[in-house]
């Protein structure tokens, strides 16, 4: 029984009764999502506040009944074999994390805590929709794709911040003198910095002296090239991991020869 509730819940089995059982948790996520979103407006909030309650309710009971299975049957797993030692490190793996999170918000709410800190555990509930990772393939691969770059991203990240540190520095120089109510300080000036690399350019701060103007020239186009870095690592990521699933799709699972 263990071992079928395993197999069911982690994807190993390709039954009808799975792929219905996926498919209702995949539509309850969605429909959660969609609850927490028209809950934010008030006049929905007024008029089927208690109907979003219930399904509330009806929901953590469905995911939390759902994380104490995958907990109970996890040992049939040769990763978590051990009764305690396994479950426990099974706690700590990133989608029992996100499924702990996914219903934790609901538990901790019905304690008497301060109001404000109970509106943002209500909208971690958002966080619900990380449970489509689980079930999608497709979001599974991007998943996969990033962490496979990880360094080459954490580079392009470093990259970043050296140049927002750079240019804001060079900007505030530029324009402090002429524009100190505007360009206050560094970190003020790197919220600047930050929308000119990205291109998004607001228009709140710009800068008016011809040397601010020169540095800010050079940032905007810098920011276009600091894009097209992380768009060619993860496009060809992206080509090499599908290349990959249709080998694999190819080759026999049991003896790795071509089909």
């Amino acid at each position: 029984m263990k071992k079928y509730v395993w197999e069911l819940l982690e994807n190993s089995t390709k039954t009808s009764l799975h792929k219905a059982i996926h498919g209702f948790l995949i539509t309850l996520i969605v429909l959660n999502i969609f609850a927490v979103i028209i809950g934010t407006v008030r006049e929905v909030e007024v008029s089927i506040g208690h109907w979003l309650h219930w399904f509330e309710i009806f929901s953590v009971v469905v995911f939390t009944i759902e994380y104490l299975a995958r907990l109970w049957s996890c040992t049939e797993s040769e990763d978590f074999s051990n009764p305690w030692k396994g479950r426990f490190a099974f706690i700590f793996t990133p989608f029992a994390m996100i499924d702990l999170v996914a219903i934790l918000p609901f538990y901790l709410s019905a304690l008497h805590i301060d109001l404000r800190l109970l509106r943002m555990l209500r909208l971690l509930r958002i966080l619900r929709l990380s449970k489509l990772l689980r079930y999608m393939e497709s979001l599974r691969l991007i998943g996969r794709v990033f962490y496979m770059k990880r360094r080459e991203l954490v580079m392009w990240l470093a990259l970043m911040l050296i140049l927002v540190v750079i240019t804001s520095s060079l900007v505030y120089y530029a324009e402090h003198g002429v524009r100190p109510d505007v360009f206050s300080s560094i970190p003020e000036t790197m919220w600047w910095a930050i929308v000119t690399l990205t291109t998004v350019g607001y228009g709140d701060l710009f800068p008016v002296t011809f040397l601010g103007r020169f540095f800010a020239a050079i940032t905007a186009i810098s920011g276009i090239f600091c894009f097209v870095l992380p768009t060619t690592i993860l496009g060809a990521a992206f080509v090499d991991e599908l290349q990959k699933e249709k080998q694999e799709k190819k080759c026999c699972p049991h003896c790795g020869k071509e089909l």
